[in-house]
């Protein structure tokens, strides 16, 4: 496994556990759907850690699905999140 397929797996189970990340954002980011985040998330973190992942995405606690969102959240990211293009993250400026 290279190095830059290490960090996009990395970045894909940073914003899978983040709860304001819908799954449309991963799948805009990196072309996996649901599905494929939930075998990765299996295949990647312990099996303790899996099972509290799955448990908080269904506990509705989480947005990660668009249809069960606030209408209010119109983005997907946070607003201080830094900008991240073609999977790289810009310096912050000034």
């Amino acid at each position: 496994m290279t190095e830059r397929e290490t960090k996009n797996i990395d970045r894909i189970i940073e914003m899978a556990w983040e709860d304001r990340t819908p799954f449309e954002a991963i799948r805009h980011q990196f072309g996996l759907s649901e599905t494929e985040v939930i075998v990765l998330m299996r295949r990647e973190l312990k099996p303790g850690s899996f099972r509290a992942w799955r448990k908080r995405v269904n506990s509705g606690v989480s947005q990660k699905h668009l249809h069960k969102r606030n209408s209010d959240i119109l983005r997907f990211k946070s607003n201080m999140q830094r900008t991240i293009t073609s999977n790289k993250i810009s310096k912050p400026r000034g």
